[in-house]
């Protein structure tokens, strides 16, 4: 991570209240890569003149991403007013007026179309997510997201997860260790996988990936923080789920779509990680109208 990006803060994400530096960086990074050495055409219009625009949802939506929406016109605009009809975490009819924003016409123009970014992707996060979690109702399971996401664009992203509904797994490769097949496989086996983790890292969660009912029982034996049944048939999680002791708690992975949610949630896992909710990302239709 670059030393100019600020560190993801350690405390959980908050909905509503994302980390500022994070946003402020994001979208830092947005305007230099649209607007580089100047908008040109946003040059034709007069300094003085005064822009008052609306956003329209197209679709049904879940709204996510205000933060840094407003961030990419009050950079170019520290004076403007963006009036909010909804909050994150808002489900929105198709057609809604979702806000109003007044700034200068200059600003507004350039500012407009790395605003709408954000906030459509945010949103089309937050949105899938919602209806993955809608699967979970009256169960114990929780959905988690992955590192599947957006380069650069990690933090935001799990931000729209949580306002979706979903948690966070672990942000990056420091703040907690999951241990592959890869790691497996380097480190010696999954019981010298997990007592070079313990002794290293005292602090972070210790959580390894399984692919058998055999590579289970032995990483029951090292006594992880949580275990990954990764892509085990149905019969397996089930065995799995019933030779758990106190204690260690139960991740599924790979390849979950929602119609298998019900029947993953039924067995009493306690997490199900979707990379689909960040890595399959498709934006919803939202649009700017120009006012005066």
């Amino acid at each position: 991570m670059p030393a100019s990006y600020p560190m993801p803060p350690g405390e959980p994400i908050k909905v509503g209240a994302p980390c500022a530096a994070i946003v402020a960086a994001d979208v830092a990074r947005a305007l230099a890569e649209d607007i580089g050495s100047g908008d040109a055409s946003a040059a034709l219009v007069d300094a003085a003149t005064q822009g008052l625009a609306t956003v329209i949802a197209r679709e049904p939506m879940v709204l996510a991403g205000q933060a840094w929406f407003d961030a990419c016109f009050a950079s170019l605009d520290p004076a403007c007013r963006i009036d909010w009809q909804y909050a994150d975490g808002a489900r929105i009819a198709a057609n809604a007026q979702l806000c109003s924003i007044r700034a200068q016409a200059r600003a507004l123009l350039s500012a407009e179309r790395s605003a709408l970014n954000f906030l459509q992707t945010l949103s089309g996060t937050a949105t899938i997510t919602a209806a993955y979690v809608a699967h979970t109702s009256g169960s114990r399971t929780r959905l988690l997201d992955t590192r599947k996401t957006l380069p650069g664009l990690r933090y935001a992203q799990k931000y729209a997860v949580k306002v979706g509904g979903g948690e966070n797994h672990r942000m990056g490769l420091y703040d907690a260790v999951l241990i592959k097949e890869n790691h497996i496989l380097a480190a010696g086996g999954i019981a010298p996988a997990i007592a070079r983790a313990r002794a290293l890292w005292p602090g972070l969660l210790v959580e390894i990936e399984v692919e058998s009912l055999t590579e289970y029982r032995e990483a029951l034996a090292a006594a992880p923080d949580r275990i990954m049944l990764d892509e085990l048939s149905l019969d397996d999680m089930r065995s799995a789920v019933a030779m758990r002791p106190a204690g260690v708690e139960l991740e599924v992975s790979g390849g979950v779509g929602e119609e298998r949610l019900q029947a993953l949630c039924a067995l009493g896992v306690d997490y199900i990680s979707i990379g689909a909710l960040t890595k399959h990302v498709r934006a919803i239709d939202l649009s700017l109208r120009w006012q005066a």
